[in-house]
Order: C-alpha cells, then structure tokens, then sequence
C-alpha cells in the first residue's frame, strides 16, 4: 500500500459529504431501513483490477456492518462478466457508497490497465515504464498506486523528493552546469538530479555537470541511441515525450532504462464496471 489508511479515510470522508451530503434522498425514500440485499460488482471490459482495498474502506465508511469480500485479488486480469467482489448488507447503505466506490475502482482500474498494455510493449527490453506528476489533483497518491499494480514503476511524487532540472529552470539558472551545482549545494546527498536534454549537446553538458539523470525530451529513436552510447552507463536515462503503446516499443529498444508516460494517469478512460443488486438476503 502507498497509503496511510486514516489519511485516506480522510478523504474518504469528504468525497462521501460531496457525494451524499445529509442523505441519499432517492435511497432513503425509496428503500425500507430494514431491507438487507448483496451488491455483485462485475467487470463489463477486459483489463486489470486496481482499488479493491479502497472500494472497501469506502463501503465500510458508509457503514461498518456492511461485508466486502473481493472475488478476484488485486491486480488480477479479469474478462467482460467476471465477478470482482460483493458487498452485503442495508441496501440503503451499499446504494449509499455506490458511486464513490464505483468511480475510485473504475479510475484505479483503467490506470492498472493502460499501465499493463505499456509494461507488456516493452517486454524483453530493460526500459521501466513510469508515470508522471500529471495526475488528478488529491487522487495522485492513488493514481500512482494504481501504476504500481499495473507493473509499472513511479517517478518521483512530487516535487519535493527530487530535483528535476527542465528548460525553464536552464534558463533561470543561466545554464545546465550552474542549475546543476545550484542544486547540489542546496539539497542532502541522499537526493538524486536529473536533467531534462533537448540535444545531444546538452546531455554532454549534463553529464559534465554530473547529473544523476538526464531525461531525453522529445528526441529520435536515433539521437536517444547516440545518447546512450555517450552517456555509457554514467548516469540514468529516461525517455520522455511522443511516447504511446505504438512508438514504446522502439523506444525501449534504444536502451534508455526509463520510460515516462503521462497518458498512464491524465487521459485513462474508466474502466466499466458495474455493481448489480441482483440477491436478497432473508
């Protein structure tokens, strides 16, 4: 997990009072306080299965005496019609966290998913693929989760846990060397730099400069295999930009180790699942 469970039952709490607010009024109008029933979630696409643990802890906030039981384990691949998991209990409360628990799996999933088809395009190479900072703002620590059990790998959370050295910080510093010597004077000897090189010219100039990272911004399959060879093992290299399930394969063949893709969290389509209350309990 990547996740501390009272933070995130903090938020759940809030998405919930955006939700529900003082009450579900069509639930509670509609359906007697007594009855009790089961919630069947299903699959209704092919893909991999992230955010069980937070579907659950949402049905649970609604109402403690509900029962989650996953039918698949995280991470697993499931196909159109496969059970996920139930969730017994009030009616009014499982229709109560429905959409929070159903929009959270959905969004989870889809990343998992995309994550799964970029991981598997690079097989057979040494290139990881990792996401980015373009996430949905307040879901990043989930959306990055989801990555991860997508097979994936994180780039740094924020921008706090490392230094990241782009163009515009070139520009403010005057220079890659000086924006390089600024930072590490600044920041403890635990901390990694990267750069961000637009030419060939500038990742020499950042491996002069000793970055620990130089990210390949927007180059050709053939000037990322020039930079490879001239960086030769000194530092990491990351591939970043015109990366999709179509090029990544090419990329990763050039011998960068890194892949970043923002389309793994900014551009996901949710992945359909729906929940049916399909069997009464007596």
């Amino acid at each position: 997990m990547m996740w501390n469970k009272r933070e995130l039952g903090r938020k759940i709490e809030e998405w919930l009072h955006e939700d529900v607010g003082f009450g579900d009024v069509t639930t509670m109008s509609t359906i007697p306080e007594t009855e009790q029933g089961i919630g069947i979630l299903y699959a209704k696409e092919t893909g991999i299965v992230a955010g069980l643990p937070i579907a659950q802890q949402v049905f649970e906030t609604v109402d403690p005496d509900l029962v989650f039981t996953a039918k698949v384990e995280e991470g697993a691949s499931v196909e159109v019609g496969d059970q996920i998991a139930e969730v017994s209990g009030s009616v009014r409360s499982i229709l109560s966290g429905e959409r929070l628990a159903l929009n959270l799996l959905q969004r989870l999933s889809a990343i998992a998913t995309k994550t799964g088809e970029y991981t598997a395009a690079v097989a057979g190479t040494k290139a990881r693929v990792v996401d980015t900072r373009k996430t949905t703002p307040g879901l990043r620590f989930l959306e990055k989760y989801a990555v991860r059990v997508g097979r994936g790998y994180n780039h740094r959370f924020a921008l706090y846990d490392a230094v990241m050295i782009k163009d515009n910080h070139i520009k403010g510093a005057g220079g890659i060397a000086q924006a390089v010597a600024a930072a590490r004077a600044a920041i403890p000897h635990t901390m990694t730099i990267e750069v961000e090189a637009e030419s060939l010219g500038q990742v020499q100039e950042a491996l002069d400069a000793g970055a620990d990272i130089i990210m390949l911004d927007n180059m050709s399959n053939e000037q990322m295999m020039e930079a490879v060879q001239l960086i030769d093992g000194r530092a990491l290299v990351e591939a970043s930009g015109g990366v999709n399930l179509d090029t990544i394969g090419a990329i990763a063949r050039t011998g960068v180790d890194i892949i970043s893709v923002g389309a793994l969290t900014h551009s996901v389509k949710a992945f359909d699942i729906s929940l049916d209350l399909n069997t009464r309990k007596r």
